[in-house]
């Protein structure tokens, strides 16, 4: 037997399986130590920075001379 289906999908039932199909953008904050903004609960990338401590060394960027 094939992989056809018995019946058609409606556009609702379709719709009701894509509802949560969809990119979240994730929530920013500014981060406490430098005030760049960067995601909750997670280590800032700019300053390396996490609950008020350094967690990681960031080297600093060099700028085009």
């Amino acid at each position: 037997m094939g992989g056809l289906p018995k019946q058609r999908i409606s556009r609702h039932r379709q719709g009701n399986r894509r509802r949560h199909d969809y990119i979240v953008v994730p929530a920013l904050v500014p981060c406490r130590h430098c005030g760049e903004k960067k995601r909750a609960h997670h280590v800032c990338p700019s300053c390396g920075w996490y609950r008020n401590r350094q967690v990681i060394q960031i080297e600093q960027r060099r700028e085009a001379e």
